[in-house]
């Protein structure tokens, strides 16, 4: 999960969405109200579940160890194949909408042409 979390991708769309997520709650009351109870009821539901789940992480550990691993190399293989992984968000919309209009351009000069 931290090797997810610390893709550029994953962690500059985390970043993207807490941000709008606080704009929001900071912008409309009722909204923050209702976002309030909700992370309230979520960190009880977190925390009551953590102390059921526990005895069971104790017992599973070793086979949660060794997917842990597999799971890592398989995802610096994803890594390694796919490198818009590693770039920011903003930065990808940048290129799609650059892309996008240099292909709208020369469909333009087709048609006048």
């Amino acid at each position: 999960v931290n090797q997810v979390a610390n893709l550029t991708l994953v962690s500059s769309a985390c970043n993207m969405v807490s941000t709008a997520y606080a704009s929001t709650k900071e912008s409309h009351p009722y909204i923050r109200s209702v976002c309030d109870a909700a992370e309230k009821g979520v960190k009880s539901v977190t925390e009551a579940t953590a102390s059921c789940v526990q005895p069971v992480l104790t017992t599973l550990e070793p086979h949660v160890v060794a997917a842990s691993e597999y799971a890592s190399k398989g995802l610096d293989k994803l890594g390694e194949k796919i490198p818009l992984l590693q770039k920011p968000v903003e930065q990808i919309l940048s290129d799609t909408k650059e892309l996008v209009s240099s292909r709208v351009a020369v469909a333009k000069g087709a048609v006048s042409s």
